[in-house]
Parts: C-alpha cells; sequence; structure tokens
C-alpha cells in the first residue's frame, strides 16, 4: 500500500447558505488509479478547487503530501488538466513544443529562464504521451483528441506526482477513447503517477482504474474499483438520482 499523498477528513462547504459538499472523507496513495464519479452538480468541481487550494473548506482538514494544505507550497507536485482545455481557441498562433514547454513556469516562475533542461523535459512529456513527432506543429491544426494529450504533457513537464484529469475524454473521438485510456495506463503504471480521473459518467469506468469515488454532495463510496462492480444497480441509482450502467474498456485489469 503507497503512502497517502491526498487525505481529506470531514470536509464540507457552503456557497453562502448551499451545501456544495458535506462530511468527505478520502485519501488518495502513490500510485493509485481513482475514478471520481458523479453527475452534474454533484460537488466534483468544489471538491477539485479545495484540492487545488482555490477555495478553503468552510470545516474539515486538508493534507497534501502529508503537510496541510494551508501550509503546502510545493505546487509542482500536483498537475492539472481543466475541462477548459478542451476548448481551446484552435486559432491561437502556438505550436505544441511551445504550449507544453509553458507548464515550466510552474515550477521556474512566470518571468525566469527556463532551466537548460526545458528541451530535454518537453521531449520527455511529449513521448509519455505519443506526441513528440508533432512537437513544431500549431496546436490549433491538432485533432480534439491530440490537443488533449499536448494538455496533458504540458502537466507532466513539471514532473508531478499526482495528476488530476477534469472529465478528460470530452472532445475525444469515441474511436481513439480506447488509447486514450492505454496512455493513462501507461502513465500510471510505467511512470508511477498517481491519477485521478474525474467525470460524471460512471460509463467512464475502466478495467484500468483501481480506486473508485462515489461523490453526489456527500461521499456514497470510496474503495476499490472490484468492490463498486460488487454493487446493484438500484444503489447506484439511489446515489445518482438516475439509472446508472457500468461499462469496462477492455484493458489490463487492476
Amino acid at each position: 500500500m503507497g503512502a497517502p499523498l491526498i487525505e481529506m477528513e470531514h470536509v464540507s462547504f457552503r456557497y453562502e447558505q448551499t451545501k456544495a459538499l458535506e462530511d468527505i472523507t478520502l485519501t488518495v496513495r502513490k500510485g493509485d488509479f481513482l475514478a471520481i464519479l458523479g453527475p452534474n452538480g454533484s460537488g466534483k468541481s468544489t471538491l477539485l478547487k479545495i484540492l487545488l487550494g482555490l477555495i478553503k473548506p468552510t470545516t474539515g482538514t486538508v493534507r497534501l503530501f502529508g503537510k496541510d494544505i494551508r501550509h503546502f507550497r510545493e505546487r509542482e507536485r500536483i498537475g492539472y488538466v481543466s475541462q477548459k482545455a478542451n476548448s481551446f481557441n484552435s486559432g491561437f498562433p502556438a505550436t505544441v513544443e511551445e504550449v507544453v514547454k509553458g507548464g515550466l513556469a510552474k515550477k521556474t516562475g512566470l518571468f525566469r529562464r527556463f532551466p537548460e533542461s526545458a528541451e530535454e523535459d518537453v521531449t520527455r512529456a511529449l513521448k509519455a504521451v505519443g506526441m513528440e513527432t508533432s512537437r513544431k506543429r500549431l496546436v490549433g491544426e491538432l485533432s480534439g483528441g491530440q490537443q488533449q494529450r499536448v494538455f496533458i504533457a504540458r502537466a507532466l513537464v513539471s514532473r508531478p506526482e499526482v495528476l488530476i484529469l477534469d472529465e478528460p475524454t470530452v472532445g475525444v473521438d469515441k474511436q481513439n477513447v480506447q488509447s486514450f485510456y492505454d496512455m493513462l495506463d501507461r502513465l500510471n503504471k510505467e511512470q508511477e503517477i498517481t491519477l485521478i480521473l474525474v467525470t460524471h459518467d460512471a460509463e467512464m469506468v475502466s478495467d484500468r482504474i483501481s480506486h473508485v469515488a462515489c461523490l453526489n454532495r456527500t461521499m456514497h463510496f470510496h474503495g476499490f474499483k472490484n468492490e463498486m462492480e460488487r454493487m446493484s444497480a438500484e444503489q447506484l441509482e439511489a446515489w445518482y438520482g438516475h439509472s446508472v450502467r457500468k461499462v469496462h474498456h477492455a484493458g489490463a485489469v487492476r
């Protein structure tokens, strides 16, 4: 069992009088591939904002790499790819290489020179997502799935230990979703990057994922994927408020 990298204990959050999260307890350990599932409005975005330090919980504690989040300064240890990456301005005149290199600013600061290893770092990140041959292409020339890989490379370039992906398959063609999951599986297994995959769709649960958290304002379930697979459809429907279907993509069983 890996060391705990993210720990949330009895976390709640309110937007004025509206409860967005209530009594959330969650642990993510080194090597986990966690899927956070929940319908729209379930609090997934709020949970991410708390983990990224953008908002403070109303109650409860959050620890990152063993440190209270209020005192955590090593933000480069957590990579993040937002939903907004899927709506990238295709007319923006930047090459793949330039976009990925920009991710180093998280470690160096906005107005400092890139390190001497920048080119090597960019190459390593692009190879990790299978986009090394496209480094000189304009990002706007790429497909939605290719652009998503570039933004993952941008998050990887600073060598994070945890990578959070928010709805990553939006904009990815259905025929390419399989290879996209293959790529995530390699990042998790071969590069030992802890992954957190956030989605509203239970059908995105794949055999590559090791853990599942079912969120709908409260944490209804958090555990190993195979434990969730034994849950009844009626129980899942009670959590989500509508019928859900678990679909497994072919791949290695975790």
